[in-house]
């Protein structure tokens, strides 16, 4: 259920991640509102599980699942949605997410015992930078040109609430999320005379699979960081996925944000405006 509508029937989206969660949500809101959507994410089956939901409610939609980080894949989805529903009018560049080698056991570096996980044990290769970063890059090198020749175009990125304050234990996810947003005010000034926006969603703290072992003990009970993150969330819960739609489609109607570009908004209940005291 959307909150409110608004008119993208002339929209042809390309969503990237769009076989998870969050953005599997995005691409049916999207479709809800008259847009044609490219579904695309690393997983064939979770492409075509959120195309199939877009289809039986009637919505527009196609799959083209491809690896984000390789160009060649990027071109081959790009040529299947615009040989389906023509040139591509709007980018949400929402592939990314966090590693397990890179998240540290403790908070703070005199918390480290033995047996734990700290800041010097973490695997170069779990540094998500080319996941979240790469991705948008070479995402909006592919589906950007276009838009560039037009001279229109829609991109929104999905940054993070922790891009304002880097989260404890995940330093990986938090600088890349960082770079995201400063990526995201780069593009909308080097666009902006091309009728390219660019701007980006920052969500605080939802409960999804990929963070579930950091929010939530085995039997199900909230962990300490649980507890932390309420008591510093002013309106005290997690964010749950409809809360994100409002932002998003204000931002995908070009009659409602125009004149929007360069700004990354945060949906994060309150989070990142309170100092703790």
């Amino acid at each position: 259920m959307i909150p409110f509508k608004v008119n993208l029937e002339n929209e042809v989206i390309a969503i990237t991640g769009a076989g998870g969660v969050l953005m599997g949500a995005f691409a049916k809101a999207l479709a809800e509102c008259g847009a044609s959507v490219g579904v695309i994410d690393l997983s064939p089956e979770n492409c075509e599980k959120t195309t199939n939901d877009i289809l039986k409610d009637g919505g527009k939609a196609v799959s083209a699942p491809c690896n984000c980080l390789k160009k060649e894949e990027i071109i081959a989805a790009k040529e299947k949605i615009e040989k389906t529903f023509g040139p591509v009018t709007m980018l949400i560049n929402g592939a990314g997410g966090n590693s397990p080698k890179c998240t540290t056991d403790n908070e703070i570096s005199s918390e480290a015992k033995e047996g734990m996980k700290s800041f010097f044990d973490l695997d170069e290769a779990g540094f998500v930078f080319d996941l979240n970063i790469l991705t948008a890059v070479l995402c909006t090198q592919v589906f950007g040109e276009g838009m560039k020749d037009r001279g229109y175009g829609n991109i929104i990125n999905i940054s993070s609430m922790n891009a304002f304050r880097p989260l404890t234990k995940i330093p990986a996810y938090s600088s890349a999320k960082a770079g995201v947003s400063n990526l995201t005010q780069w593009l909308s000034v080097h666009f902006a005379s091309a009728g390219i926006r660019v701007n980006g969603i920052a969500p605080g703290f939802f409960s999804t699979k990929q963070n579930a072992a950091l929010l939530w003990n085995a039997d199900g009970t909230p962990t300490a960081r649980t507890a932390k993150i309420l008591a510093h969330t002013p309106m005290g819960r997690f964010g749950e996925t409809e809360d994100l739609i409002g932002t998003l489609l204000w931002l995908a109607d070009s009659k409602a944000s125009g004149f929007v570009t360069g700004v990354v908004v945060p949906v994060d209940g309150g989070f990142a405006a309170y100092s703790g005291v």
